[in-house]
């Protein structure tokens, strides 16, 4: 299962909708924030989330469920970078959690509709 998230923190929903899912059907849990570079203005910014997707995967452990957090910042196209991520894997399921409120509408549903069309596993996403 991955949980991922695109340089923003994950929505609560997201994770905790990962989290039981991993739990249920005793599979590990990847939890991947695949961004862009940054400028340095915005760096103080994507550091604070880069500590809340890292507070999730700490959650995720203490539940018991094996989790390997992922982090790579010199993704181009991050939804390009979860499609290969998800080849890769092969995963059942993919939760598309990046927070709604930090995340421009316009970017989440390009990106959203990128990951449901693409893959063949199922996909759930934050905020639908």
């Amino acid at each position: 299962m991955i949980l991922v998230t695109f340089a923003v923190r994950i929505d609560t929903a997201a994770e905790w909708f990962a989290i039981e899912s991993s739990l249920e059907s005793g599979v590990p849990l990847v939890v991947a924030n695949l961004m862009r570079l940054q400028s340095q203005a915005s760096m103080i910014l994507l550091e604070e989330d880069l500590e809340a997707v890292r507070q999730t995967a700490a959650r995720a452990k203490g539940w018991g469920i094996h989790t390997e957090l992922l982090t790579s910042m010199s993704c181009r196209r991050p939804a390009k970078a979860l499609l290969r991520l998800a080849r890769e894997r092969d995963p059942g399921l993919v939760v598309f959690g990046p927070d709604r409120l930090r995340t421009s509408d316009r970017r989440y549903q390009r990106a959203a509709r990128t990951v449901r069309d693409d893959l063949d596993c199922l996909v759930w996403t934050a905020g639908e």
